[in-house]
């Protein structure tokens, strides 16, 4: 039966993730199985597992750390946000409905810890090391009763607790200290250690407050986290969009437009990792500007997405630029880009059907369609048209990899289709043939991390610099390497700089 230890954190973003993700591959690298587990996660950004369900794409990168498969029992409640307090409920990878916060807490939680306590059961068994995240902050004690995520976890996993807190956010010993304060008796018991995370400056400054801290709460500060910018791992929360700072002044430009209801977004991820190649975030009340292509990414809500475009400038922005740029729609900005998203029972907004922005010839539909979550395979289409043809020529039968995870299906009017489903997959249509479509400068899918395929993308990115008279680029995926790199750069840095002995006699307490 595995043993379990837990990060809680002062706050959201304090660094649970990364240090889940680097105690995961410190213990792998020792020879233990390891795996994460989030009990209940809010993200707009999720993946689908080999079960064909959803997780929160940040247990998929601890799961990397532990090289092992994403299963959906690592995170087996997925609250995700479609606005006014409504989430869509996911639950051991299965979307089982639409709940508005209070109905979710009040009427729900036991059927929730139900299925949190089978699946930690399902890892104990199979797994040495159970690595547990919570969520936001355990001093939320307006909310304690209603608790799924945090303490109630680490008593359910008899998991003792490291507290990690931000310090790049300021007030980092009051944050500390009021956890521990605000915390009862029952659950302070818990909290046996403190990390200190995103550090920048002169550690013998901080030292003195170290010293009065760990007296005031009668527990260790295990280490000081350094702050280190080489590092560059997959975001789960679209606040990063805003506070990520994506390198400028570089050759190629690609242009993607920040969606109200964005999701997905880490299928732009790779893009980062090129060296030439600066991403440019695009609010929709924005000009474009200057861009060498476009990405229309996924969305919670491609009919209201699709509405505010299409009836702002950035809509009639887009259409001008397809006369001379690549413009792509992944998901639900594949759909934006038809003619039309017809959901005539408002299953996916108040707003009904919704008008595209008509650069491909086709319809999708909401009507009585199941939401599709699959792991895929297809091939890069044989016959394309347009500038996908010319694109995307030298690897014509080329198999590529996605994941999806969409309701609604689309019909091509004549249209040519992208890709050519090999494998699984359910692409356009049920039948499962074939996925996206391809005209003019225009082209879209279905698949989730398509560009996630090296080859797609260095193709894509290879017509690009081919047109501006760049040096073409093959090899080694950068962003592969770079995600290598960081995951075990990270366990280093969190090895070197904490009391791992301390935290061995956490885990391994009896």
């Amino acid at each position: 039966m595995a043993k379990c230890i837990m990060v809680q954190g002062t706050s959201s973003n304090a660094g649970k993730s990364v240090l889940v993700a680097a105690l995961c591959k410190i213990y792998k690298k020792r020879g233990y199985k390891v795996a994460p587990f989030k009990s209940q996660n809010m993200s707009l950004n999720s993946y689908t597992t080999k079960e064909n369900g959803e997780i929160a794409i940040a247990q998929v990168l601890q799961a990397e750390a532990c090289e092992v498969e994403p299963s959906i029992h690592m995170n087996p409640i997925l609250l995700k946000p479609k606005g006014e307090f409504i989430s869509q409920v996911i639950v051991q990878g299965k979307a089982i409905g639409d709940m508005n916060f209070y109905e979710y807490q009040r009427n729900y939680r036991k059927k929730a810890l139900e299925a949190i306590e089978e699946s930690l059961n399902i890892l104990k068994e199979e797994y040495d090391i159970i690595v547990i995240e919570g969520a936001g902050s355990p001093a939320e004690i307006n909310m304690r009763k209603e608790d799924i995520a945090n303490m109630e976890i680490a008593h359910m996993a008899d998991a003792d607790v490291i507290l990690v807190a931000d310090i790049e956010m300021g007030g980092v010993f009051a944050s500390i200290a009021g956890t521990f304060v605000l915390l009862d008796e029952r659950d302070r018991k818990r909290l046996k250690a403190v990390v200190i995370n995103k550090f920048r400056g002169d550690l013998d400054i901080l030292k003195p407050g170290i010293d009065i801290i760990e007296k005031k709460i009668d527990a260790p500060v295990l280490g000081v986290v350094p702050y280190d910018n080489s590092l560059k791992l997959p975001e789960e929360d679209s606040a990063s969009l805003t506070r990520h700072r994506f390198s400028k002044n570089k050759d190629i430009i690609i242009g993607v437009i920040r969606l109200p209801k964005i999701s997905n977004f880490t299928d732009i991820d790779p893009f980062e990792f090129e060296d030439d190649v600066e991403i440019k975030m695009i609010d929709v009340n924005e000009e474009i500007g200057e861009v060498d292509a476009l990405i229309i990414p996924g969305t919670r809500c491609s009919t209201e997405d699709a509405k505010i475009i299409t009836e702002s400038a950035i809509g009639d922005e887009i259409i001008k630029l397809s006369e001379t740029i690549p413009i792509v729609g992944l998901c639900g900005g594949y759909q934006i880009l038809g003619s039309k998203i017809i959901d005539e029972d408002k299953k996916e907004s108040i707003f009904g059907t919704s008008n595209g922005l008509n650069l491909l010839n086709i319809k999708s539909h909401f009507k009585n369609n199941e939401k599709i979550v699959l792991q895929s395979e297809a091939v890069v289409g044989n016959n394309l048209k347009g500038i996908a043809k010319e694109m995307f020529k030298n690897i014509k039968g080329d198999s590529v990899r996605g994941y999806e995870i969409h309701e609604g299906t689309t019909e091509l009017n004549g249209t040519t289709p992208f890709l050519e489903i090999s494998g699984k997959g359910k692409g356009n249509n049920n039948d499962g043939s074939f996925d996206g479509a391809c005209e003019g400068n225009v082209f879209g899918t279905y698949f989730h991390g398509i560009f996630h395929n090296y080859n797609l993308r260095r193709e894509f990115l290879n017509y690009i610099r081919d047109k501006k008279g760049l040096e073409l680029k093959f090899g080694e995926d950068p962003y592969e390497s770079s995600k290598y790199y960081s995951i075990n750069r990270l366990a280093e840095i969190v090895e070197q700089n904490i009391d791992m002995d301390f935290v061995d006699k956490m885990i391994f307490k009896d």
